[in-house]
């Protein structure tokens, strides 16, 4: 874990800044090609080209092998993959570092941890496009892994995880679920499906050794709480797979969402290191 978060802070001085693919497509091209090199360390990095109004875009993915130990249970659950993704696209006029350059800074230092010390399952690692375009890199993705008839032991989105605000009443909620939860902004969220329960509990246990944590199951699709559909999750959801959205709960703390401010020197470093942390160890022992 030495130095992960000068890493992280390596990572965000390249991913912050314009990169939405039609306003800001050299940012876009930059940010991608960043990642691409990045993940390529750790093996092969495949393209999944989908089309959006006659024009390509590409979701980034780096798949890596279980634990040795693990390789003996073909058959069983072990065979099936951990999804972890994050989106690299921002909206126009903004450098996205909340949004979503925290979530894909703390995908590529998974991928070197896990790369360096495999987990139980395999874990495909993917950086998505559009999904500032009603989620449609995600929902190409899923529409693939349907087709293919690919099961997955779960998927987790990682979507804004660098905001923090330690003060009284900083926290907002969608309606009635303020008094459940803690006034203050200084926890990361874990939001799943019902089948997720037992690994939202299990994740939620782990990263609170790092960084405060709470966890909300939102029914079958989030149907119920619709804010809790705001991400690349959301697809898999529809689609009946497990799925985790990991968030700061992005516009009900952060107040720079989806605008120019949404800048580097608004995160908490200390927080998002922690939020990484937690999310190694929590997915490199998930059961």
């Amino acid at each position: 874990m030495e130095n992960l978060q000068e890493r992280l802070l390596e990572h965000l001085k390249k991913i912050v800044r314009e990169r939405d693919p039609y306003y800001a497509s050299g940012g876009h091209l930059f940010v991608r090609e960043y990642i691409r090199s990045q993940l390529s360390q750790y093996g092969e990095v495949e393209v999944h080209e989908f089309d959006v109004r006659g024009n390509k875009h590409p979701n980034l993915i780096l798949r890596l092998d279980p634990a040795p130990s693990q390789k003996q249970w073909k058959g069983s659950k072990m065979e099936l993959p951990i999804l972890i993704g994050a989106h690299y696209d921002a909206v126009p006029g903004c450098v996205g570092a909340d949004d979503n350059a925290t979530g894909v800074a703390v995908l590529l230092e998974l991928a070197r941890s896990l790369s360096a010390n495999p987990a139980n399952y395999p874990i495909h690692l993917i950086a998505f496009d559009m999904e500032e375009y009603s989620l449609q890199g995600s929902r190409a993705y899923v529409e693939r892994l349907k087709q293919q008839n690919q099961k997955l032991r779960l998927m987790i989105s990682l979507e804004m995880l660098g905001y923090c605000d330690r003060t009284p009443n900083s926290q907002h909620y969608p309606k009635g679920l303020q008094y459940f939860y803690p006034n203050t902004g200084d926890f990361i969220g874990l939001i799943g499906n019902i089948q997720t329960i037992p690994d939202l509990i299990y994740l939620c246990h782990h990263m609170k050794t790092s960084v405060p944590c709470e966890w909300l199951p939102a029914g079958l699709r989030g149907l119920i709480v619709p804010d809790t559909r705001r991400s690349d999750h959301a697809p898999f959801w529809d689609a009946g797979y497990k799925a985790i959205m990991i968030t700061d709960t992005a516009d009900m703390r952060n107040p720079h969402y989806h605008k120019s401010s949404d800048r580097l020197e608004t995160l908490d470093l200390d927080f998002l290191t922690g939020v990484c942390k937690g999310l190694i160890t929590g997915i490199s022992h998930l059961l």
